[in-house]
């Protein structure tokens, strides 16, 4: 028997997604980065475990984030170099970029895994959809790389914290028109679970 999922208010996941990361600029601006760092840890599983609690489950994405957070932070307090937690973003942006286009070439919508109970959308809708994250993740990659790298640490931290989510939640906004327009009927999207996944780019 399937368990029970619960749908979280929309709020209430972007405060778990951004509280985290508020505590991490916080903790960073009073103690440092390394305590910063330890502090982030606690707060990422922290909110993971509040999410599975409510929802009865935690998401693809936020679960793989927290797992290299929890790598690269512990590399960065074990080594005492603040370079790894810099690189995390760069990494897991490079990745998430990288599984969407083994997805896309092979045929295997994977954004529609994570999407799919949000929007109803046509295959060649996921596709674009899944061409634009890919440039977004790789765009990331490189403004993070550019900014860790020419910039302070707290400039960092606060780019990270206050920038990288209005990016998201604008470049989302972008998005609304090939999600409109690509949106099934509901006709259609009764029919589509019978069609095939797997089609080509």
């Amino acid at each position: 028997m399937k368990p029970h999922t619960a749908t979280m208010n929309p709020i209430l996941k972007l405060v778990l997604e951004m509280g985290p990361l508020v505590v991490f600029f916080a903790a960073n601006a009073a103690f440092g980065i390394f305590p910063g760092t330890a502090v982030f840890m606690v707060a990422t599983v922290v909110a993971l475990g509040i999410s599975y609690v409510i929802a009865k489950t935690v998401p693809v994405m936020p679960l793989v984030t927290a797992v290299f957070v929890l790598v690269f932070g512990g590399l960065t307090l074990y080594l005492a170099d603040e370079t790894f937690i810099k690189l995390k973003p760069t990494i897991v942006n490079l990745m998430f970029a990288t599984i969407l286009f083994a997805g896309l070439v092979t045929g295997r919508l994977f954004i529609k895994l994570v999407l799919e109970s949000a929007f109803q959308l046509t295959d060649h809708g996921w596709r674009l959809l899944t061409r634009a994250w890919i440039g977004f993740f790789i765009f990331l990659a490189l403004l993070n790389e550019v900014v860790w790298r020419n910039f302070p640490t707290d400039t960092w931290v606060t780019f990270k914290v206050f920038g990288v989510m209005p990016l998201t939640i604008a470049f989302t906004f972008v998005l609304f028109p090939i999600i409109t327009k690509h949106a099934l009927q509901p006709s259609q999207a009764a029919e589509e679970p019978s069609k095939s996944d797997i089609d080509t780019p």
